[in-house]
C-alpha cells in the first residue's frame, strides 16, 4: 500500500485552486465573496486584517478541504479503506463542499468528490487484497506469538519438579517476565496458555514452601542437637583428664556429624564455639605432652644409667651385698617418673632378670642351709645305709642255705639301694 504524500496533496490542491483572485474577492467593506458557475457568494470577513489577508485566509480552508478530497482517492486506490468507510467519507466530503466558506473552485472540487465514488468498486479487489495480506500478516504474527508463549509454558512446566529452588525460581521469575512483556492472544488462548503457567509456578512455589518448611524443621533439631555437643565441648574445655576427654572429644566429633547441616549462618557460628572449645583442650593437652616428653627423656635417661649399675650386681660375687645393693637401686628405680611405655619395657625386663638371678641364688643357699631339710637328707642317707646292710645279709644267708635265687634277689635289691644311697649322700653333702 502506497502511503500519503503531502507533496502530492499540496499539487492535487493547488490544481483545484488556480489563481485566487480568478475565484474570489474582497469587497470595500471587508466581505469576502467566492466566484461559482452560479454567481458570486458571501463566505465571510476577517477584520482588521487586509484585503490580501482576509482572501488568504478562506483559500485556506479551500486548500484544506481540497487536501482531504486528494487523501481519500489516495487512500482508496490503496485498499486502506472498507468499501463502505469510504462511501460514507464521500458523503460527509460532499456535505463539506456544499457547506465550504472559501475561496476556490468549488465546481472543480465539487466535480473531484463526485469522481471519487467510481474509485471505491474500481479499488475493491485492491482493498480485498490489502485486507488478506493483513489477514495473512495477523495470523503469522499469532502463530508466532502462540509459537513464543507455548515455549515459555513448555519451559515452566518441565521446571515444576525442579528441586534446584534458587536457580529453578529465579528462571521463573525471568519467564514472567518474558510472558508480560509478550504481545497478547485473543483472551480464550491467552487464558489457556495462562493457566498452564501459572499452575506450573504454583506447583513449583507449593513445593519450595513444603522443602524449606521441612528445611527448617530439620535444622531447628540440628540446631538444638549442635547446642548440646558445644555445651559438653565448652565444659571439657578445661579438662586434664587427657585420654578420656580426648575420646570424648572424637565421639563429639561424631555426633556433630551425624547431626547434619542447619543453616550456613548459624552452623558457621556454632562450628567456630565447638572448634574453639576443642582447640584449647587440646592446645593444653599438647602442651602439656611436650612438657611430658622432655621430662620423659630425662627419666628415660636416668633409668638407663640405672639399669646398667642394677645389671653391674651380676655375677653375685656376695649374695647379701647384691641383695642390699638391688633394694637400694629398685627404690631409686620406682623414684623415677613417668617414662615412656615402649622403651620402659624393655628396660623393666632387664631389672626382672637381675632380681629373678638373685632371687634364685637366695633361694638355693636357703635351700643348702635348711636344718630341716639337711635332717631329711642324713635321714634318706641312714635309711639307705640300713636298707642295703640288711639285703646284704639276707642275700648271705640265703647263699648259705643253698637258696640262690634269693640271694640273687637280696643282692640285687642292696646293689639298686647303694646308687640311691650314692645320690642322697651327694645332696647331703651339699649342705656341709
Amino acid at each position: 500500500m502506497s502511503e500519503f504524500n503531502p507533496t502530492h496533496q499540496a499539487s492535487a490542491a493547488s490544481a483545484l485552486i488556480g489563481d485566487p483572485s480568478a475565484f474570489g474577492r474582497v469587497a470595500e467593506d471587508g466581505t469576502v465573496f467566492v466566484r461559482t458557475s452560479s454567481g458570486e457568494k458571501a463566505v465571510g470577513s476577517y477584520p482588521g486584517k487586509t484585503a490580501q489577508e482576509a482572501l488568504a485566509y478562506f483559500v485556506r480552508k479551500f486548500e484544506v478541504l481540497a487536501a482531504e478530497v486528494a487523501l481519500l482517492a489516495a487512500r482508496i486506490k490503496s485498499g486502506a479503506l472498507v468499501p463502505s468507510d469510504a462511501y460514507a467519507a464521500v458523503k460527509k466530503l460532499r456535505e463539506q463542499v456544499k457547506e465550504l466558506n472559501g475561496v476556490g473552485d468549488l465546481d472543480a472540487l465539487s466535480a473531484s468528490v463526485e469522481q471519487i465514488e467510481p474509485l471505491i468498486e474500481g479499488h475493491r479487489e485492491a482493498y480485498e487484497a490489502k485486507k488478506a495480506a493483513e489477514g495473512a500478516a495477523k495470523a503469522a504474527r499469532r502463530e508466532q506469538i502462540l509459537i513464543e508463549k507455548e515455549k515459555i509454558v513448555a519451559e515452566a512446566e518441565s521446571l515444576a519438579l525442579s528441586e534446584s529452588w534458587k536457580v529453578t525460581g529465579d528462571r521463573l521469575k525471568v519467564l514472567l517476565d518474558e510472558w508480560k512483556s509478550a504481545p497478547r492472544l485473543d483472551k480464550k488462548a491467552d487464558a489457556d496458555l495462562w493457566k498452564r503457567f501459572s499452575s506450573s509456578r504454583n506447583k513449583f512455589d507449593k513445593r519450595r514452601r513444603t522443602h524449606f518448611a521441612a528445611l527448617e524443621s530439620v535444622q531447628k533439631t540440628v540446631v538444638d542437637a549442635k547446642k548440646a555437643i558445644i555445651e559438653e565441648a565448652e565444659k571439657l574445655a578445661t579438662s586434664t583428664e587427657w585420654v578420656p576427654t580426648a575420646k570424648r572429644f572424637k565421639t563429639l566429633m561424631d555426633s556433630w556429624k551425624a547431626a547434619g547441616r542447619g543453616k550456613p549462618s548459624d552452623d558457621a557460628k556454632m562450628w567456630a564455639r565447638f572448634k574453639a572449645a576443642q582447640d584449647q583442650f587440646f592446645t593444653a593437652k599438647n602442651a602439656d605432652l611436650e612438657k611430658r616428653d622432655t621430662t620423659m627423656a630425662t627419666n628415660l635417661a636416668k633409668r638407663e644409667e640405672l639399669v646398667v649399675a642394677i645389671e653391674a650386681l651380676l655375677p653375685i660375687a656376695d649374695l647379701d651385698h647384691a641383695k642390699k645393693a638391688l633394694r637400694e637401686h629398685l627404690n631409686a628405680w620406682s623414684k623415677i617418673g613417668m617414662t615412656h611405655r615402649d622403651k620402659r619395657a624393655t628396660l623393666d625386663a632387664r631389672v626382672h632378670a637381675v632380681e629373678t638371678t638373685i632371687k634364685e641364688a637366695e633361694a638355693e643357699i636357703w635351700r643348702k642351709t635348711d636344718p630341716a631339710a639337711k635332717a631329711r637328707a642324713s635321714e634318706v642317707v641312714k635309711q639307705l645305709s640300713e636298707s642295703i646292710e640288711n639285703y646284704e645279709k639276707v642275700a648271705a644267708k640265703s647263699l648259705a642255705a643253698g637258696n640262690a635265687k634269693k640271694a640273687a634277689e637280696a643282692s640285687e635289691s642292696a646293689a639298686a639301694r647303694k646308687v640311691w644311697l650314692e645320690e642322697a649322700l651327694k645332696g647331703l653333702a651339699e649342705f656341709n
